[in-house]
């Protein structure tokens, strides 16, 4: 069980799964939805103890904090909200992608819920079509044990309880397993409809975009000779793979609206850089993240830099076995560009383990291993990390927090 040539058809070709009812689906993913549910539960209930003795709102720390508070503000009075620090750094609400707040707006307007409850919605319910969606990979490529083990894995991370927060990171993983899901089906008109959105939703929606262009590229290139060298052969890819070029020019619509959008408002072609610069945020190649982890190793933080030195081999050495196993195409390019632009993006070191949840594929070897596993230990292991993930997240919330 290895890549994609060995396990699936190739991207762009059907096969007689895909055509399965939802409800089918569905009660082939309950169990595995079930368990994440579970570790879901389990977070937001160790949260609510420890927040109780500590006199603090367990909701409010899922919804009305960091960056939750910008999103309902967006939601309740839109785009246009900018925070000068005494240090200089001018923070910009557009910053943040409208998805999310656009829904708030949405189900505050339909329902009784304020913008921070109908957030905490959002993502508590995208959390469980992430799950499905995660679950549908991992069924897919190598079975409903893999799959299941990789959705409880995705559950039980160390700040998993992000997933649980009125934050983007569970709307934009549910849209963008699904896309995922969609490319290796071969249904690329759904892989770029699903792209759009999630290109509004978190800036990282360029790595989905990337995993729909370069399937589509690999679909085009046999033997590694590109068929569209001479106009007689673009038309004859028109015609034979139209569905494939619209879910190419449909995947960057939103992630590219609201860049230029953003271009429009500020009045500059790299306004949305221009943005994030003020957050003291953009990319540098992970010139700044590796200043930060050589000051905590050459002072006071000498284990947090040596846990985060090895955190990131970890990651780099989990992608590569991804790579070497020959997964798909369409996840080792999502999940690359999600650790990439994690990984070399400057400012807010605090938050790159919440900006790496989204980077699900890189989980396949682990949760292969834990599906070889009896049950009973496979369940062991599985409910101890979710117990420690329960117990961090609480300590996490209770303190700093994801900024």
């Amino acid at each position: 069980m290895t890549g994609l040539a060995q396990t699936d058809p190739p991207a762009g070709k059907h096969d007689d799964r895909t055509g399965r009812a939802v409800p089918t689906t569905l009660r082939r993913a309950a169990p595995a939805l079930l368990a994440y549910t579970g570790t879901r539960l389990l977070g937001v209930v160790v949260l609510a103890i420890w927040s109780s003795a500590t006199g603090k709102s367990w909701h409010t720390l899922l919804s009305g904090r960091w960056d939750a508070v910008w999103y309902s503000r967006i939601a309740e009075e839109g785009y246009g909200y900018t925070l000068r620090l005494p240090d200089g750094s001018v923070h910009s609400d557009l910053a943040f992608f409208p998805l999310l707040p656009w829904l708030e707006r949405l189900i505050s307007a339909l329902t009784p819920l304020d913008a921070a409850a109908a957030g905490l919605a959002v993502s508590w319910l995208a959390s469980l079509f992430a799950a499905w969606g995660i679950f549908a990979i991992g069924d897919r490529l190598r079975g409903r044990r893999v799959g299941t083990a990789l959705v409880v894995l995705w559950g039980v991370l160390p700040v998993s309880i992000v997933q649980s927060m009125a934050y983007s990171e569970s709307l934009f993983t549910a849209l963008a397993a699904w896309a995922m899901y969609a490319l290796l089906t071969g249904r690329w008109v759904w892989a770029g409809s699903l792209a759009a959105p999630a290109g509004l939703t978190r800036p990282v929606g360029a790595a989905v975009i990337a995993a729909v262009w370069i399937t589509a590229a690999a679909a085009v290139l046999p033997a590694g000779r590109w068929r569209l060298m001479r106009w007689r052969l673009v038309r004859h890819l028109r015609r034979e793979h139209r569905r494939m070029l619209l879910g190419v020019a449909l995947a960057p619509l939103g992630w590219l609206g609201y860049v230029v959008w953003v271009g429009v408002w500020t009045g500059s072609v790299t306004g949305y850089l221009d943005v994030q610069s003020g957050w003291r945020n953009g990319f540098d190649g992970g010139v700044a993240f590796a200043r930060f982890t050589w000051d905590l190793l050459a002072g006071p933080g000498f284990a947090a830099g040596l846990a985060m030195l090895i955190g990131v081999a970890l990651l780099i050495w989990v992608f590569i076995r991804c790579v070497r196993r020959r997964d798909p195409l369409p996840l080792l390019v999502y999940a690359g560009v999600v650790l990439t632009l994690a990984l070399t993006a400057k400012g807010y070191f605090g938050s790159k383990p919440r900006l790496l949840l989204p980077a699900f594929p890189i989980l396949l070897p682990l949760a292969a291993a834990v599906a070889r596993l009896r049950t009973a230990r496979a369940a062991l292991i599985l409910g101890s990390a979710g117990l420690a993930s329960a117990a961090y997240g609480a300590f996490w919330l209770n303190g700093t927090g994801p900024p």
